[in-house]
């Protein structure tokens, strides 16, 4: 925990740099017990910037989330309800269960009533991080974005083994970084950026070794690579040790999981090694089984998980017109 100087600075930067709260704004916090003094402290940022902050205490469902992957993600009505008529929605709680938690309805909702919402990152009061370093990462995701304008084909590999195709064609960007804008789909932040799409739910072919973390199954990093065998966008195996099978127990049974939904790059250099916010890391790329429809434009997959496996140190290539994002998990844009 960061001095209370420290605390307050990073607090400001995500009211006035990510969220740009303007007086008036009704602010929505959702928290859970362990971030509830965080939280406390944004609502007072917020307070004194003009806006009308209200904390929301999500505990009882978080927790329940994180014991039980089944268990629903989609928020307590009163709650949905809030998120629909706030200005800014700032999710402050564990990160695993917002990232699961960006692909409800209420989510996509809010988004639609052109909310500004993002989740925010572990470790405030200590982020080693300034705007200018905000508006770096942004800038190499707005520079990818166009480098992949009307592509068509990609394929990534990775030295755990990773060799696989993905398609985007016909689909839309979608820029996650720090920045919030009304209407952006919902991301984590500050130290966060990446770049997703909805990957063509019948054209990913290969296999992805998943070699960093893996949503879902209760670990920050993967004790060994989780292979997924994958053939024209469905996952039809998946190999390794007892994290593999910890996965192919937790999407037992649930319709639609198979479906490869997702595919995404982090842009940041500060998006810290472990857990949820390495996707966010230049050199790794991420896939998610799962829904697509709520959170990526042009998604047509519809299921109630989304979990993501992370890249490592992957090379991204363009196939249509040659070049790379990432070569050897350095940013080649």
């Amino acid at each position: 925990m960061g001095t209370s100087e420290k605390l307050r600075s990073h607090a400001e930067m995500v009211v006035d740099t990510c969220f740009t709260v303007a007086k008036g704004d009704v602010v929505t916090i959702i928290t859970d017990d362990r971030h509830a003094h965080l939280a406390s402290i944004v609502a007072e940022v917020a307070a004194e910037r003009g806006a009308w902050p209200v904390v929301m205490n999500n505990e009882t469902q978080v927790a329940r989330c994180l014991k039980d992957t089944q268990f629903p993600m989609a928020p307590p009505q009163n709650l949905h309800e809030a998120m629909l008529r706030s200005d800014e929605i700032v999710i402050m709680t564990n990160l695993e269960w917002a990232n699961r938690f960006a692909h409800v309805n209420a989510v996509r909702e809010s988004c639609a009533n052109n909310v500004k919402i993002a989740s925010v990152e572990p470790g405030m009061g200590e982020w080693d991080l300034t705007i200018e370093d905000i508006l770096v990462s942004t800038q190499r995701a707005v520079d990818a974005i166009g480098k992949l304008r009307g592509v068509k084909n990609c394929r990534v590999w990775s030295p755990s083994g990773t060799d696989v195709t993905v398609s985007i064609e016909d689909r839309p960007a979608l820029q996650v970084t720090p920045i919030r804008q009304r209407g952006w789909m919902m991301g984590p932040l500050p130290l966060w950026a990446e770049v997703a799409y909805a990957s063509v739910e019948t054209k990913t072919n290969g296999i992805i070794a998943i070699d960093g973390n893996m949503l879902g199954i209760g670990v920050d990093v993967v004790s060994s690579p989780i292979y997924w065998h994958v053939k024209d966008g469905k996952v039809v195996g998946i190999e390794g040790g007892e994290d593999a099978k910890r996965l192919a127990k937790v999407i037992e049974g649930v319709p639609n999981i198979e479906i490869v939904a997702e595919f995404a790059f982090g842009t940041s250099d500060k998006s810290p090694l472990g857990g949820p916010p390495e996707k966010g890391r230049i050199g790794n790329v991420h896939f998610a089984m799962g829904d697509n429809r709520n959170a990526y434009p042009g998604g047509q997959n519809s299921c109630r998980l989304h979990l993501d496996g992370v890249v490592r140190n992957a090379t991204l290539e363009i196939l249509d017109t040659g070049g790379y994002i990432v070569r050897d998990g350095q940013w080649d844009v």
